[in-house]
């Protein structure tokens, strides 16, 4: 007994019900132990995060897989979890003091560490909630917390074996140094941003008086702090001097320091020459180390607040010690003006008139750290640091090999141009807030790594005082482990031997380096094999006119506004829909709302089968059927769920709804129901009217089956409202058909269909009402052409409109022509319309139509115009005349018919 839907679809309605029902039930791990299993595990998102328009595309994307799997019978886990973020949750609970008027250094260490777990037990769990308005089908009974007892017992766990195979060390190099946060951060922490600043000259005289050498550099303050001069091999203006050892005399220091030879300097850039800073800059430290100077050698001249400190050679004048960076570089500037060691920048104001200049105004890209706001500085620091070469080598042979799939597999060549270049990986930070290195140090600075405070004790000696490291370990260290440490490794063995390897990896391709590699690291270094065997890469989510959403630019989009609006399963559909491998999406509010009305489609559909009786299916496989529309929509079920198959398999997120769309909308909607409307309307009561109910539930139930995975609220919905069930839709089977249908059944109704395509096409093109009935004659009608006329005709008159039609040829005069597959028809109009009247408007306005996109065509040729128009100018026109061009191929084709 199917029960009744309301007349209107109201997605709030149903959604917070539904996943109640599914959490609460447990349906998003159904007990199965003897499946195939199929795992995923969540990208864990920050607990201090909220919903992001990125984070609705990547966890749509798993929760279609997932629920894809589940229907097809398989053990299917989604593991989900968050994690700690360090810095991020620090700052969120630091702001909190500060705006009691308190701070962190208030307290001990493990008293705010105390007030981080209290905040994350009152306001952590925001994203965790927001991922289920989505509908994220997560195993919540199992959620994972990157500093749970399990998992920190896993974190020491790897970092002792790291360290005791020589794989993690201390070390003296560069670090991105963010001053408000005071701690090092990694590069996915640094935002680039494009600053007004300058580009100053400066003389730097030989030590021994025979002349200078000219050095431009954006940062004057680091030349307190120069160890050398570099100038290419090649450079003939330079040879000389590196041959016969020369050296610089710094102003200001009065250091001394060698000319030396390195490709790094460009001989096209300046004078060729480059000052060489190896303790604050990345690329001087690596000149620096090729130089022969070693990094614990390597000067330093500023503190943690990068305010100037002494040097250990002591050559920094006093008056300088202590100033923060800007203001050293002021006055170092003004102090080599006044030497005499400036070079002026000769420019002309917009007058023309020539001016001298301190330095040349310049355009910097400039590091920020993301979080804190402010200019990261390069800094020399002793930190923990991963030997991430040789971690490395397996995951790039199984990328190789194919034992680890990337997909698009377009990724692969920068996966391995990184890979095969990798950094030192810096795993300390200097934060009270995550997993602390588990290291402790002696009065002499020997270090004792161990899991345990009562380990390192026994490795140090009984009555030997202990320090632990301060430092915390990177984020990114501890979610390394997130495929097998989320499943009770190192403990947990028959889950962790079910479910490891993953089956599959689903994320953005902007932490393709920071996890994804760093996943695969770990699970060859742990676990001796692949984290997952496919790692599916997808892009970003872009505003409308595909810039980068920022909330600078105020074009960032609420996902959860837009659930509020459309519904979640438009919001999702959309993503899947817009997902095509390799390319990102842009946001266009006016498709999910078209995915909105998508819905509403199936929901009215179903209300219509309803009227008629037709309730839920009690099969799997598909009913007897003789009808050749009841066979026609089973065989189409049959190619619907191959199409979706095959594009589920190759991870093909637009081509699986769009196949699940066409069918739905197209074959069922439009046209099945239609050609069974007058079988369902008779009064017979006869087998081919319950044949017909039967097979139209049982396709609308396919329907819901395919569509769940996309749609799973209103899918759910339908499928109770149908009539009583056995199981929730999220445990259904999926569709297995198991038909044979007659070929010929199906070509008839595919021809209908097409004959009648065409004809309304065509009297849409020449204002002929759609009501009309119009005469129609065809010379030679194909064998199946015959067999549909001499079958179905009042099929043909009712959708069509074609009647009567006459086998033989057509009478004189104007006539439009219609044609499905080789069969043409011949379709009268004297007296259906004004044909001179309508030639000359289909003229006139393919002439407006022509002028128009000539116009476009020439401004879209001006390389003016698309350059230096706004963005949004350039798609409207594009978008217009390509609007234009298919006006003039429909205008044509309208005259064509005309005759």
């Amino acid at each position: 007994m199917t029960s009744e839907l309301s007349k209107t679809f109201d997605p709030a309605a149903i959604e917070a019900k539904w996943y109640s029902h599914w959490e609460e039930t447990g349906a998003f791990r159904p007990d199965r132990p003897d499946a195939e299993p199929f795992t995923i595990v969540n990208p864990p998102p920050n607990v201090t995060g909220s919903l992001h328009i990125g984070h609705a595309l990547d966890n749509t994307l798993q929760d279609i897989v997932i629920r894809y799997e589940r229907l097809r019978g398989k053990d299917a886990l989604w593991v989900v979890g968050t994690d700690h973020a360090g810095i991020a949750t620090q700052m969120v609970v630091e702001r909190q003091l500060e705006e009691r008027q308190d701070k962190r250094t208030n307290y001990s260490r493990e008293e705010f560490v105390d007030k981080v777990w209290e905040w994350k037990e009152e306001s952590g769990g925001t994203i965790t909630r927001q991922l289920r308005r989505l509908g994220c089908s997560m195993d919540w009974s199992r959620e994972q917390f990157t500093m749970d007892d399990h998992f920190t017992k896993a974190v020491l766990k790897v970092f002792v074996d790291l360290y005791n195979d020589g794989l993690i060390y201390r070390d003296k190099r560069l670090v991105n140094w963010d001053l408000k946060l005071r701690t090092a951060i990694s590069d996915l922490e640094v935002e680039t941003r494009d600053v007004q600043g300058s580009f100053w000259t400066f003389i730097y005289p030989l030590a021994d008086g025979s002349g200078d050498i000219r050095v431009s550099t954006t940062r004057p303050e680091t030349m307190l702090a120069d160890m050398a001069v570099a100038v290419h091999p090649e450079d003939e203006r330079y040879k000389d001097l590196v041959a016969r050892g020369a050296k610089v005399k710094l102003p200001i220091t009065g250091r001394e320091i060698p000319i030396v030879a390195d490709e790094h300097a460009d001989p096209e850039l300046g004078s060729g020459a480059v000052k060489i800073t190896p303790g604050h800059d990345f690329n001087d430290f690596e000149v620096g180390k090729r130089a022969g100077i070693a990094p614990a050698d390597m000067l330093n001249m500023l503190d943690a607040d990068a305010n100037v400190c002494q040097t250990a050679d002591g050559l920094i004048p006093e008056e300088l010690l202590g100033l923060e960076r800007f203001e050293a570089r002021k006055r170092v500037v003004e102090m080599l003006k006044d030497s005499g060691h400036l070079v002026t920048h000769k420019s002309k104001t917009k007058k023309g008139e020539e001016v001298e200049l301190d330095a040349e105004p310049r355009t910097i890209a400039t590091p920020f750290g993301d979080r804190g706001g402010v200019v990261i500085e390069p800094w020399l620091t002793d930190q923990w640091y991963v030997d991430a070469e040789k971690l490395a080598a397996k995951p790039i042979d199984a990328v190789k090999s194919g034992e680890i799939e990337i997909v698009p597999a377009t990724w692969e060549k920068t996966f391995f141009n990184w890979m095969e270049n990798i950094q030192p990986w810096c795993v300390s930070r200097q934060l009270w807030w995550g997993h602390r290195i588990p290291a402790w140090y002696d009065a002499d600075g020997n270090v004792f790594v161990a899991e345990t405070e009562e380990e390192a004790q026994a490795k140090a000696g009984e009555g030997v005082a202990l320090t632990r490291d301060e430092d915390v370990l990177d984020t990114w260290f501890s979610s390394a482990l997130w495929p097998f440490a989320t499943l009770g490794w190192p403990d947990a063995e028959a889950r962790v031997e079910k479910h490891y390897p993953n089956s599959l990896l689903i994320s953005g391709f902007d932490i393709l380096f920071f996890w994804d590699a760093r996943m695969m690291m770990m699970g060859y270094y742990n676990m001796g094999e692949r984290p997952w065997e496919k790692l599916y890469l997808h892009g970003l989510v872009r505003a409308a006119d595909g810039s980068k959403m920022s909330k600078s630019k105020g074009n960032v989009v609420d996902p959860l506004g837009l659930i509020d609006q459309y519904g979640a399963d438009a919001l999702r559909f959309f993503m899947a829909a817009m997902e095509s491998q390799g390319r990102d999406i842009k946001m266009d509010e006016k498709r999910v709302e078209g995915y909105r009305n998508f819905a509403t489609k199936l929901w009215n559909a179903t209300r219509f089968c309803q009227g008629y009786g037709i309730g839920a299916s009690d099969t799997i496989k598909a009913p007897p059927a003789r009808l050749a529309a009841n066979q026609w929509i089973i065989g189409e079920v049959q190619q619907t769920v191959e199409a979706l198959d095959k594009a589920m398999a190759e991870l093909r997120f637009d081509a699986a709804a769009n196949t699940v769309y066409h069918f739905t909308w197209d074959r069922f909607c439009d046209w099945y129901l239609e050609l069974i409307k007058p079988v369902l309307q008779s009064d017979e009561d006869g087998p081919i009217q319950q044949e017909t109910k039967a097979v139209a539930g049982w396709a609308l139930d396919q329907i819901l089956v395919m569509l769940h995975p996309f749609m799973p609220f209103v899918t759910e919905e339908l499928w109770h409202a149908q009539g009583d069930r056995k199981y929730d839709l999220i445990h259904a089977k999926w569709p297995e058909p198991r038909a044979a249908v007659s070929k010929d059944a199906t070509d008839a109704i595919d021809w209908v269909i097409a004959l009648t395509t065409a004809t309304r096409g065509a009297r849409n093109e020449l204002g002929i009402s759609p009501g009309e009935k119009l005469p129609a004659f065809i010379e030679n009608p194909s064998p199946l052409a015959q067999g549909v006329i001499d079958r179905s005709s009042a099929a043909i008159e009712r959708l069509a409109r074609l009647t009567p039609i006459t086998v033989g040829e057509a009478p004189a005069g104007a006539a439009m022509q219609v044609s499905s597959g080789s069969d043409v028809f011949i379709v009268p109009l004297e007296g259906v319309i004004d044909v001179d009247a309508e030639r000359a408007r289909l003229e006139k306005a393919l002439a407006a139509s022509q002028k128009e996109a000539k116009s476009l065509e020439g401004r879209l040729g001006n390389a003016n115009f698309v350059e230096r128009a706004k963005p949004e100018a350039v798609e409207k026109a594009k978008a217009d005349h390509t609007f234009h061009l298919d006006e003039i191929a429909r205008l044509e084709a309208a005259l064509e018919r005309l005759g």
